[in-house]
């Protein structure tokens, strides 16, 4: 069987959605009008073919349907609640060799009482200014095991937009089924539609290893510097291969589920097992404000 990861979808298969021909009347085009109408009348169904046309056979439109994507997912993350900002201030702080550099108004008078002694200057009274690190840092893992493509893909692309909107100094998306893709890692700098395309081009296939995602986002998040370092689950929690996602979980400083909405049971008893929070998302028009729900 062909790896669904890479697998394309024909102009033919597309056209069985109904609003395939209003958004691509014509081969290697792509009608961005339609799309926003159809965001008006039925945001899910839209976000779901849009994901489907990024797999499209048709390179054209492909393209056109990935830099739509990326701007347009971006954009419906970022109507959600406004974002504690990740990214440092800053600030006057006690010195510290490694802190930053010398803040010499606020240290003068130390400066000019030892200069006038001859005396050492006392650290204790000297100040620098330094960055305080990022208060939250968040690791998103995708599920993307079985036959991942139209909404759950929308839904996997809208959540990368949604971590990377709200802590874009600090984050990381991975994707898992079988195995553990990294889209973008903790200390990486990469675009943030660069990161939804990439989550758009993972077509689901395989097995569920929970506890190798687990642990893998354990150790992106062993990177950052931040106070709060927070695993995003998105998933049923469905663990098909050997592994202990307990012990995984158990490892992790937070870890907070979003399931899907009607299929959420297995989930929810995981949650209860380690201790997690968990809400549910219907789909990709709910999955931004379902994780600013379940952060704050």
């Amino acid at each position: 069987m062909a790896d669904a990861s890479k697998r394309t979808t024909s102009r033919r298969e597309l056209a069985r959605n109904p609003r395939f021909e209003q958004i691509s009347p014509e081969v290697g085009e792509l009608d961005e009008a339609a799309v926003e109408e159809g965001l008006s009348d039925d945001p899910d169904a839209t976000m779901a073919l849009l994901a489907d046309l990024t797999g499209a056979t048709d390179p054209k439109l492909r393209e056109l349907a990935r830099r739509l994507a990326g701007r347009l997912f971006l954009d419906v993350a970022r109507r959600g609640p406004p974002r504690p900002r990740g990214i440092g201030k800053m600030v006057e702080l006690p010195y510290r060799p490694d802190r930053g550099d010398l803040d010499l108004d606020a240290s003068m008078d130390a400066l000019v009482d030892a200069g006038g002694t001859g005396g050492a200057v006392d650290p204790e009274r000297l100040r620098v200014r330094g960055w305080t690190r990022p208060g939250t840092a968040l690791c998103l893992a995708v599920d993307r095991s079985g036959s991942m493509g139209g909404a759950p893909l929308a839904t996997s692309a809208v959540a990368a937009a949604a971590v990377a909107t709200r802590s874009p100094a600090d984050y990381s998306v991975l994707a898992f089924g079988k195995d553990v893709v990294v889209a973008k890692s903790q200390d990486g700098d990469k675009p943030g539609d660069r990161v939804v395309n990439d989550v758009l081009s993972l077509r689901g296939f395989g097995t569920t290893d929970v506890a190798a995602a687990l642990q893998v986002a354990a150790a992106q998040l062993a990177r950052s510097r931040a106070a709060r370092k927070v695993v995003i689950l998105l998933s049923d929690c469905r663990a098909t291969v050997e592994g202990d996602p307990v012990a995984a979980a158990a490892a992790l400083e937070e870890l907070l589920i979003v399931a899907p909405a009607g299929d959420s049971d297995e989930a929810e008893a995981f949650a209860r097992r380690v201790g997690a929070r968990i809400t549910t998302a219907a789909g990709p028009a709910e999955v931004a404000e379902a994780i600013a729900r379940v952060l704050e």
